[in-house]
C-alpha cells in the first residue's frame, strides 16, 4: 500500500493497524517512495551463551595441554 505523507501524519494509527496485520505500506513524497512500514520483527536470541549456567569448566581448563596430553588428544 501507498501513501503520502500527510495520510501517514493524519492517519498513522490505522496504518499501524494495518501493518500489525501483515501489511507494508509505503510513503510516497511528490510520488517517491521515501520511508516504508512493516512490523516489528523482535530479534532472536543468540545461541552463543545459550548453554550459561548448564556446566562449569574445572580450574585451568584454557591452559595449554601437555605434549602427552595432546598426544592422547589426538
Amino acid at each position: 500500500m501507498n501513501v503520502s505523507v500527510h495520510t501517514a501524519k493524519t492517519q498513522l494509527s490505522k496504518l499501524l493497524d494495518l501493518v500489525e496485520d501483515g501489511e507494508e505500506i509505503v510513503i510516497q513524497r511528490h510520488g517517491k517512495a521515501v520511508a516504508q512500514l512493516v512490523p516489528f520483527r523482535r530479534r532472536r536470541l543468540s545461541a552463543l551463551g545459550a548453554m550459561r549456567g548448564e556446566f562449569e569448566m574445572t580450574e585451568g581448563w584454557e591452559r595449554a595441554l601437555t605434549d602427552e596430553e595432546a598426544d592422547a588428544f589426538w
